[in-house]
Protein backbone atom coordinates (compact mmCIF):
# COMPACT_ATOMS: atom_id res chain seq x y z
CA UNK A 1 0.00 0.00 0.00
CA UNK A 2 1.50 3.34 -1.01
CA UNK A 3 0.60 6.54 0.85
CA UNK A 4 0.81 9.71 -0.56
CA UNK A 5 1.91 13.12 0.74
CA UNK A 6 0.87 16.35 -0.77
CA UNK A 7 4.43 18.31 -0.53
CA UNK A 8 2.30 21.31 -3.04
CA UNK A 9 3.72 24.86 -1.71
CA UNK A 10 1.58 28.16 -2.67
CA UNK A 11 3.05 30.77 -4.19
CA UNK A 12 3.80 34.17 -1.82
CA UNK A 13 4.47 37.50 -1.22
CA UNK A 14 5.67 40.05 1.18
CA UNK A 15 3.11 42.23 2.09
CA UNK A 16 3.33 46.74 3.38
CA UNK A 17 1.10 47.51 6.07
CA UNK A 18 0.14 51.13 6.11
CA UNK A 19 -1.24 52.57 9.39
CA UNK A 20 -4.52 50.16 10.38
CA UNK A 21 -3.70 47.63 7.57
CA UNK A 22 -4.67 43.70 8.11
CA UNK A 23 -2.40 40.83 6.70
CA UNK A 24 -3.21 37.18 7.42
CA UNK A 25 -2.92 33.74 7.88
CA UNK A 26 -5.21 31.00 7.11
CA UNK A 27 -5.42 30.97 11.49
CA UNK A 28 -4.22 34.58 11.92
CA UNK A 29 -4.43 38.40 11.68
CA UNK A 30 -2.19 41.14 12.17
CA UNK A 31 -2.74 44.56 11.83
CA UNK A 32 -0.41 47.79 12.03
CA UNK A 33 -1.60 49.90 14.31
CA UNK A 34 -0.54 53.91 14.04
CA UNK A 35 -1.94 57.20 13.85
CA UNK A 36 -1.63 60.61 15.91
CA UNK A 37 -4.41 60.15 18.23
CA UNK A 38 -6.41 57.48 16.53
CA UNK A 39 -8.50 54.62 18.99
CA UNK A 40 -8.29 51.61 16.86
CA UNK A 41 -11.17 48.63 17.66
CA UNK A 42 -10.98 44.88 17.48
CA UNK A 43 -12.51 41.98 18.21
CA UNK A 44 -12.32 38.32 18.85
CA UNK A 45 -13.03 35.02 19.50
CA UNK A 46 -10.06 34.73 21.38
CA UNK A 47 -7.20 36.33 23.24
CA UNK A 48 -5.37 38.34 21.14
CA UNK A 49 -1.83 39.61 21.87
CA UNK A 50 -1.01 43.52 21.53
CA UNK A 51 3.17 44.44 20.81
CA UNK A 52 4.19 47.95 21.73
CA UNK A 53 8.01 47.96 20.31
CA UNK A 54 8.93 51.62 21.57
CA UNK A 55 8.72 53.41 23.95
CA UNK A 56 5.86 55.04 23.55
CA UNK A 57 2.78 52.78 25.52
CA UNK A 58 -0.67 53.09 24.33
CA UNK A 59 -4.03 53.22 26.61
CA UNK A 60 -6.08 49.85 26.28
CA UNK A 61 -9.87 49.10 27.31
CA UNK A 62 -11.30 45.78 27.87
CA UNK A 63 -14.63 44.68 27.74
CA UNK A 64 -15.11 45.32 31.27
CA UNK A 65 -14.74 48.96 30.31
CA UNK A 66 -11.97 50.31 32.26
CA UNK A 67 -9.02 51.62 30.46
CA UNK A 68 -5.32 50.80 31.20
CA UNK A 69 -2.08 53.00 30.49
CA UNK A 70 0.06 49.98 29.29
CA UNK A 71 3.79 50.95 28.54
CA UNK A 72 6.02 50.17 25.63
CA UNK A 73 8.50 47.79 25.05
CA UNK A 74 5.53 45.32 26.27
CA UNK A 75 3.43 42.99 25.04
CA UNK A 76 -0.09 42.20 26.31
CA UNK A 77 -2.53 39.57 26.48
CA UNK A 78 -5.96 40.90 25.78
CA UNK A 79 -9.05 39.16 26.87
CA UNK A 80 -11.55 37.66 24.28
CA UNK A 81 -14.24 40.24 23.19
CA UNK A 82 -14.30 43.96 22.52
CA UNK A 83 -10.75 46.01 23.27
CA UNK A 84 -9.94 49.37 22.01
CA UNK A 85 -5.98 50.56 21.68
CA UNK A 86 -5.02 53.97 21.17
CA UNK A 87 -1.02 54.52 21.00
CA UNK A 88 0.47 57.73 22.58
CA UNK A 89 1.75 60.49 19.56
CA UNK A 90 2.20 59.00 16.74
CA UNK A 91 3.67 55.48 18.43
CA UNK A 92 3.37 52.35 16.65
CA UNK A 93 1.35 49.21 18.47
CA UNK A 94 0.54 45.58 16.58
CA UNK A 95 -2.74 43.89 17.10
CA UNK A 96 -2.38 39.76 16.50
CA UNK A 97 -5.55 37.63 16.65
CA UNK A 98 -6.32 34.09 15.40
CA UNK A 99 -10.22 35.35 15.57
CA UNK A 100 -11.12 39.04 14.36
CA UNK A 101 -14.82 38.99 13.65
CA UNK A 102 -14.87 42.39 13.67
CA UNK A 103 -13.20 42.39 10.13
CA UNK A 104 -15.39 42.70 7.41
CA UNK A 105 -14.69 39.93 4.11
CA UNK A 106 -11.53 40.87 2.47
CA UNK A 107 -10.34 43.35 5.22
CA UNK A 108 -6.69 41.45 4.62
CA UNK A 109 -4.87 43.01 1.92
CA UNK A 110 -3.86 39.40 1.22
CA UNK A 111 -7.30 37.49 1.18
CA UNK A 112 -6.97 36.31 -2.37
CA UNK A 113 -3.74 34.21 -0.73
CA UNK A 114 -6.98 32.09 1.44
CA UNK A 115 -9.52 31.78 -1.16
CA UNK A 116 -8.94 28.17 -0.73
CA UNK A 117 -7.98 26.46 3.15
CA UNK A 118 -5.10 24.31 2.85
CA UNK A 119 -6.61 21.19 4.79
CA UNK A 120 -2.66 20.06 6.21
CA UNK A 121 -2.69 23.68 8.08
CA UNK A 122 -3.78 22.15 11.84
CA UNK A 123 -6.93 24.22 13.21
CA UNK A 124 -5.84 27.37 15.94
CA UNK A 125 -7.58 25.77 18.67
CA UNK A 126 -5.05 24.09 20.17
CA UNK A 127 -7.13 23.37 23.46
CA UNK A 128 -5.31 25.90 25.95
CA UNK A 129 -6.35 27.98 28.33
CA UNK A 130 -5.25 30.64 30.81
CA UNK A 131 -5.23 29.27 34.25
CA UNK A 132 -3.90 32.17 35.92
CA UNK A 133 -6.07 36.08 36.06
CA UNK A 134 -8.51 34.48 33.27
CA UNK A 135 -10.34 37.25 31.21
CA UNK A 136 -8.20 40.19 32.31
CA UNK A 137 -5.55 41.96 31.08
CA UNK A 138 -1.96 41.21 31.21
CA UNK A 139 1.34 42.82 30.39
CA UNK A 140 4.75 41.48 30.00
CA UNK A 141 7.76 43.76 29.56
CA UNK A 142 9.69 42.18 26.63
CA UNK A 143 13.22 43.18 28.32
CA UNK A 144 11.77 41.21 31.12
CA UNK A 145 11.71 37.64 29.34
CA UNK A 146 14.96 35.64 30.28
CA UNK A 147 15.69 33.82 26.78
CA UNK A 148 16.80 30.10 26.79
CA UNK A 149 21.23 30.09 27.27
CA UNK A 150 21.59 28.41 24.31
CA UNK A 151 18.88 30.33 22.28
CA UNK A 152 19.71 33.86 22.69
CA UNK A 153 17.53 34.89 20.39
CA UNK A 154 14.24 33.37 21.84
CA UNK A 155 11.66 35.26 23.90
CA UNK A 156 8.68 33.58 22.95
CA UNK A 157 5.09 34.32 24.28
CA UNK A 158 1.65 32.31 23.76
CA UNK A 159 -2.44 32.82 24.60
CA UNK A 160 -4.72 30.17 24.13
CA UNK A 161 -4.76 30.08 20.46
CA UNK A 162 -1.17 31.96 19.45
CA UNK A 163 2.31 31.94 20.27
CA UNK A 164 4.78 34.39 18.88
CA UNK A 165 8.90 34.98 18.53
CA UNK A 166 9.97 38.47 19.56
CA UNK A 167 13.54 38.22 17.26
CA UNK A 168 15.30 41.34 18.14
CA UNK A 169 19.65 41.98 17.49
CA UNK A 170 21.66 44.95 16.06
CA UNK A 171 23.22 45.06 13.17
CA UNK A 172 23.67 42.57 10.47
CA UNK A 173 22.88 38.39 11.19
CA UNK A 174 25.49 36.14 10.58
CA UNK A 175 25.29 34.45 7.31
CA UNK A 176 27.25 31.56 8.40
CA UNK A 177 24.55 31.22 10.76
CA UNK A 178 21.21 30.99 9.05
CA UNK A 179 18.82 28.31 10.20
CA UNK A 180 16.86 27.61 7.01
CA UNK A 181 13.94 24.51 7.86
CA UNK A 182 10.04 24.07 6.79
CA UNK A 183 7.14 23.21 8.69
CA UNK A 184 4.45 20.85 7.64
CA UNK A 185 1.01 21.03 9.30
CA UNK A 186 1.20 25.19 10.37
CA UNK A 187 2.48 28.61 8.49
CA UNK A 188 4.35 30.84 9.91
CA UNK A 189 3.83 34.69 9.65
CA UNK A 190 7.42 37.03 9.70
CA UNK A 191 6.35 40.60 10.41
CA UNK A 192 9.38 43.43 10.47
CA UNK A 193 9.00 45.84 12.87
CA UNK A 194 12.49 47.29 12.12
CA UNK A 195 15.28 47.26 10.02
CA UNK A 196 15.64 45.36 6.46
CA UNK A 197 15.49 41.87 5.88
CA UNK A 198 15.72 38.86 3.28
CA UNK A 199 13.25 35.98 3.51
CA UNK A 200 14.89 33.19 1.43
CA UNK A 201 12.59 30.66 0.22
CA UNK A 202 13.16 27.48 -1.31
CA UNK A 203 10.54 24.87 -2.77
CA UNK A 204 11.99 21.48 -1.95
CA UNK A 205 12.41 19.61 -5.30
CA UNK A 206 10.08 16.63 -5.61
CA UNK A 207 10.09 14.10 -8.72
CA UNK A 208 8.39 16.03 -11.24
CA UNK A 209 10.69 18.64 -12.87
CA UNK A 210 8.27 20.46 -14.14
CA UNK A 211 7.20 21.41 -10.99
CA UNK A 212 10.95 22.74 -9.74
CA UNK A 213 10.95 26.46 -8.68
CA UNK A 214 14.19 28.84 -8.37
CA UNK A 215 14.60 29.81 -4.89
CA UNK A 216 13.40 33.26 -4.00
CA UNK A 217 15.17 35.96 -1.68
CA UNK A 218 12.46 38.86 -1.16
CA UNK A 219 13.44 41.96 0.18
CA UNK A 220 11.25 43.30 3.54
CA UNK A 221 11.42 45.99 5.10
CA UNK A 222 9.65 47.83 8.21
CA UNK A 223 6.13 47.25 8.64
CA UNK A 224 5.68 44.05 6.65
CA UNK A 225 4.80 40.86 6.52
CA UNK A 226 5.16 37.41 4.70
CA UNK A 227 2.89 34.12 5.32
CA UNK A 228 5.29 31.32 5.35
CA UNK A 229 2.97 28.56 3.58
CA UNK A 230 3.42 24.45 4.60
CA UNK A 231 6.47 22.66 3.21
CA UNK A 232 8.49 25.98 2.09
CA UNK A 233 12.12 26.04 3.15
CA UNK A 234 12.60 29.59 4.88
CA UNK A 235 14.89 31.54 6.78
CA UNK A 236 15.55 35.17 7.70
CA UNK A 237 18.16 36.86 7.41
CA UNK A 238 18.70 40.68 8.65
CA UNK A 239 20.76 43.05 6.58
CA UNK A 240 22.48 46.28 7.38
CA UNK A 241 22.66 48.04 10.25
CA UNK A 242 20.84 49.10 13.33
CA UNK A 243 17.78 47.21 15.48
CA UNK A 244 16.38 44.68 13.65
CA UNK A 245 13.14 43.88 14.96
CA UNK A 246 10.89 40.35 13.63
CA UNK A 247 8.31 38.80 14.90
CA UNK A 248 7.24 35.24 14.23
CA UNK A 249 3.36 34.95 14.28
CA UNK A 250 1.84 30.81 14.95
CA UNK A 251 -1.17 29.91 15.38
CA UNK A 252 -2.26 27.30 17.41
CA UNK A 253 0.78 27.73 19.29
CA UNK A 254 4.15 25.90 19.04
CA UNK A 255 3.53 23.25 21.41
CA UNK A 256 7.12 21.68 21.05
CA UNK A 257 8.26 24.81 22.40
CA UNK A 258 5.98 25.01 24.85
CA UNK A 259 7.19 21.45 25.97
CA UNK A 260 10.46 22.61 26.19
CA UNK A 261 10.34 25.48 28.52
CA UNK A 262 11.03 27.89 26.08
CA UNK A 263 7.88 29.58 26.03
CA UNK A 264 8.17 32.73 28.88
CA UNK A 265 4.58 32.60 30.19
CA UNK A 266 3.49 29.10 29.12
CA UNK A 267 2.88 28.24 33.64
CA UNK A 268 -0.48 30.98 32.53
CA UNK A 269 -2.03 27.78 30.95
CA UNK A 270 -3.06 24.40 31.00
CA UNK A 271 -3.63 22.11 27.67
CA UNK A 272 -6.91 20.45 27.56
Amino acid sequence: MTTTTDTSVRETAVYDLAPGGVTRGQNFFVQWLQGDGKTFEARGAHEMLLLLPDETGAEVRTAKGVAQSVPGRSVCVLPAGDVSVKPEGAGRAVLIASSRVDLAPGAAINEHDYASADPRIVGSDAGYRRTRANGELQVISIDGIRPPADKPRLKMLQTDTLSINWVEYQDARDRSALSPHSHTSFEQGSLAIDGHFIHHLRVQWGADANQWRDDQHLEAGPASMISIPVHLIHTTEGVGTGRHLLIDVFSPPRTDFIDKGWVANSADYTRG
